[in-house]
């Protein structure tokens, strides 16, 4: 006898909040007309201003705080903790789903941040008072393609963008796994991991002077639209050839 399939249905991307597309389109606006200002020399002024303020207000004690709590934007680690989530989620439902999500996240990643930060080729605030040391006023514009790669990599902030994505694929495969112990994970912790570490990065990472005010906020946005990229992925409803149906569960929790 002929063994009889089972036909999936198409294929319907995963709900999101907010839910539509006009937030997608909101952030992708708004990151190309900062881009184009920044290019046209506005904001300098603000990025420069906040700056001077986080090398004046920078104590050894304080300074040391905001290095340590910026590992938490350390996009090595998150990936690895996030691969490792999604191998215990794996083998606990016998899926091979989850390993889909660490897996497009880096992938994402790769082909977007990097390639936008060698693209428009800005330096750091700590250019001028290290090497290259550039002159001041130098270390502000864009697009600025003489200088070697390694010293014009500032926007948009690849760590800021980073914890926003590996957080939200952490809480994504934290809270099943969880499940799979029998214990609940809070909608309230599933914000906090999502939300905080981000926050925390954003706002040491300018403290530092490691980025401008302006190159964390360009990384706010493109984390958080690389994030809902993610989160509109059907994970649960993705063909998979037959030889994995027998690992073939699901694993996502309705939004």
């Amino acid at each position: 006898m002929r063994e009889t399939t089972t036909v999936r249905g198409r294929v319907r991307l995963a709900p999101v909040r907010p839910a539509g597309w006009w937030f997608d389109a909101l952030l992708l606006a708004a990151l190309v007309g900062l881009t184009v200002a920044l290019a046209a020399g506005w904001f300098f002024g603000i990025d420069r201003s906040v700056a001077d303020w986080a090398d004046a207000h920078r104590p050894t004690a304080a300074r040391w705080v905001a290095i340590i709590l910026n590992y938490l934007g350390q996009g090595t680690p998150l990936t690895l903790i996030a691969a490792g989530l999604s191998v215990l989620l794996a083998i606990r439902l016998r899926s091979v789903r989850p390993l889909f999500v660490p897996v497009a996240a880096f992938v994402l990643t790769l082909f977007t941040i990097g390639p936008l930060k060698v693209w428009t080729a800005r330096p750091a605030p700590s250019a001028s008072i290290k090497e290259p040391f550039l002159p001041p006023e130098q270390t502000l514009p864009l697009f600025q393609e003489d200088l070697p790669v390694r010293f014009a990599q500032s926007y948009p902030s690849g760590h800021v963008a980073n914890a926003i994505v590996w957080y939200g694929v952490i809480a994504l495969l934290l809270a099943p796994l969880l499940a799979t112990l029998g214990r609940r994970l809070p909608r309230r912790v599933v914000l906090e991991i999502r939300i905080v570490p981000p926050a925390v990065v954003l706002c040491t990472t300018t403290y530092l002077g490691w980025h401008w005010l302006s190159d964390s906020v360009a990384g706010l946005m493109l984390g958080l639209l690389l994030d809902r990229i993610l989160h509109r992925v059907p994970w649960d409803e993705l063909p998979l050839p037959a030889r994995l149906r027998s690992w073939d569960r699901p694993f996502t929790e309705p939004v």
